[in-house]
């Protein structure tokens, strides 16, 4: 099938954009390549250093075999990372087998968006991507390693990684996911108790008890927010095997495609033929196929932050112009929870990632000659993994829906667009994502109430003040003011005022969640009002026109242009929970647009 005539344009723009940075960038990387095996370089000593405490430490030392660092966010706090526990020892294991070693090269700190959830430690977790790149960045440093294996799951984690891995980009790489938590109680009905507690309809028993029954296990939270649309972007971009995303932790095919990406990661080093370096397929194709899957499955608004970070660091530069046009070709071919009551556990079941890639590729919307990890173009990708003796093998997977609930074919979707616009106006450039919102909701014009923090809008919400169509003003939530926070705790106070019958809407210069989306929220307004930005000449009151079918934000108060921008005291934001040693990060962060990133 041809490629689509705007993904090939949108591919097109982007190279042409970026022709200067990724030539640079794969200059440095074959530079760096051409050089050979990394242990070669090392002196007596500092391989002695490298092996002491390996029990194989003589083969390292005078033999050919490939050494895979292992990079991992293992932590037994976090749901999604508990299980990586296991993971160095199943790797190690095939490793011998394959004829290699592996040495858990360093750990990388993995913080918990739903427990920081409307916290002061949630003004670290966007930075908490920058110093995960260092991390690993340290961990890739001591140059010993032939290929490395990416250990995590969750929002800022993968980012993080993928930033440091594509700066290590003539080291072969391969992700390794841990998979979601088996189904626990459904996320509709998880939801609707959150709204009673915030109407105050049921008590904080009740709220706990659900909230417990569906946080249970080990392994990713079911819905499909930031953490599961990460596992779709790794797979869709080709760094992790076909299949493997959504696949139970603790299971034997789970462990068994561990061992298998430990397997290939041998396979792809320099000290053979099959040389791949991770820098080589993180091009142009491979971050508009990424796109493509996120608007295709209605992923997390969090990746457009993330992913134009991801890119710089690969040379490769992005707009928030493409993912608006790239959304405008792409069907929305997933319903999964909050875009629908189904989880992913549900959403795999249904035919899954391998169902909707050979879609997309059918019909001319992603690029299939591109790298991968497992080789043979995004079109292997279409398979599905199979125990048989203990090992992996790749059969076809199903070419059609098992649950049109769920999943549909692209020539008939739930929509015909991905669901994320590109909003401009006199207020900035930021997105909203409508693929949730009922489209009579689409355009909403009402007065603006202004709050410069989400605890002032639960708290006139509690006083019943905000009783008309309003659009719900957060500013002073960017980068650079307290490091852009999720808004995430406002979705039961939103979803409560519009089930009342008001027109509301969110605008912040902050950003929301990827559990969020039936409320419209227009964020990453850009510039952020602690930089001067637009949002800071708003006032009580003003005309608000959100129009994401147009895609344009507008204040309609004839004397905006001319006001002069507030400032805001964000004393209170500088300090505690860790917040003085992340200075240097809001000093230094981009735009939202941009993809707020302090290290790039």
């Amino acid at each position: 099938m041809p490629l689509d005539p705007v993904i090939d344009r949108v591919t097109d723009r982007i190279r042409e954009r970026s022709a200067a940075t990724r030539a640079a960038y794969l200059a440095r990387i074959a530079a760096a390549a051409s050089e050979g095996p990394r242990r070669a370089h090392l002196s007596c000593g500092n391989q002695a250093h490298a092996y002491a405490a390996m029990p194989d430490k003589d083969d390292l030392a005078q033999s050919r075999k490939p050494n895979i660092g292992i990079v991992t966010a293992y932590n037994d706090m976090l749901s999604a990372h508990q299980p990586y526990e296991r993971f160095p020892e199943i790797i190690r294991a095939a490793a011998s087998r394959a004829g290699a070693t592996a040495q858990v090269a360093g750990g990388v700190p993995a913080m918990c968006d739903g427990v920081t959830q409307g916290r002061a430690g949630m003004e670290l977790s966007l930075f908490s991507r920058d110093v995960i790149a260092l991390a690993a960045g340290v961990a890739m440093s001591h140059d010993t390693f032939d290929a490395a294996l990416y250990l995590g799951v969750c929002d800022k984690i993968v980012p993080g990684l993928l930033i440091a891995a594509a700066s290590f980009g003539h080291v072969p790489s391969v992700f390794v996911p841990a998979g979601p938590m088996p189904s626990g109680l459904p996320n509709d009905e998880k939801a609707r108790i959150r709204q009673q507690f915030a109407a105050g309809e049921v008590d904080r028993a009740a709220l706990m008890t659900a909230e417990m029954a569906s946080y249970h296990g080990p392994g990713t939270c079911t819905f499909y927010g930031t953490a599961n649309s990460n596992q779709m972007l790794m797979e869709f971009m080709g760094l992790h095997l076909p299949g493997t995303s959504f696949v139970n932790p603790n299971t034997e095919l789970r462990d068994a495609l561990t061992a298998a990406a430990t397997e290939r990661a041998a396979q792809i080093t320099n000290l053979g033929d099959g040389f791949l370096p991770v820098g080589r397929i993180l091009d142009e194709c491979a971050f508009v196929n990424g796109i493509v899957g996120l608007m295709a499955t209605g992923g997390s608004t969090n990746l457009v932050l993330h992913l134009p970070a991801m890119a710089r660091a690969a040379g490769v530069i992005l707009d928030i112009a493409d993912f608006h046009d790239i959304s405008e070709a792409v069907p929305l071919m997933a319903r999964v929870y909050p875009n629908g009551l189904a989880d992913v556990n549900h959403f795999h079941a249904a035919g899954g990632l391998g169902f909707m890639i050979g879609q997309l590729l059918d019909a001319g919307l992603l690029n299939a000659d591109v790298l991968t990890v497992a080789g043979g173009g995004l079109g292997s990708y279409v398979r599905e993994p199979r125990l048989r003796g203990g090992r992996v093998e790749w059969q076809k997977g199903s070419a059609e829906s098992l649950n049109d609930r769920i999943l549909r074919p692209a020539r008939d979707p739930f929509a015909a667009t991905g669901g994320l616009k590109q909003l401009q106006g006199n207020l900035g450039r930021g997105v909203i994502k409508v693929s949730a919102v009922s489209p009579d909701r689409h355009v909403i014009e009402a007065p603006a109430r202004i709050f410069t923090d989400q605890e002032q809008v639960k708290a006139a919400f509690r006083a019943d003040e905000i009783t008309g169509d309003t659009v719900i003003v957060v500013r002073f939530q960017g980068p650079a003011a307290n490091g852009m926070p999720e808004l995430h705790s406002l979705t039961p106070v939103l979803s409560v005022l519009q089930d009342r019958g008001l027109r509301v809407a969110l605008l912040t210069d902050g950003r929301m969640s990827g559990a969020s989306g039936k409320v419209p929220a227009a964020i990453h307004l850009s510039p952020e009002a602690a930089k001067g930005g637009p949002l800071a000449r708003l006032r009580d009151g003003d005309m608000i026109r959100l129009d994401a079918e147009r895609g344009t934000i507008d204040c309609l108060a004839p004397d905006f242009d001319t006001r002069s921008p507030v400032t805001a005291d964000l004393s209170a934001n500088q300090h505690g929970m860790g917040r003085e040693m992340f200075s240097l990060f809001r000093a230094a962060a981009g735009d939202a647009t941009d993809g707020a990133c302090a290290i790039l």
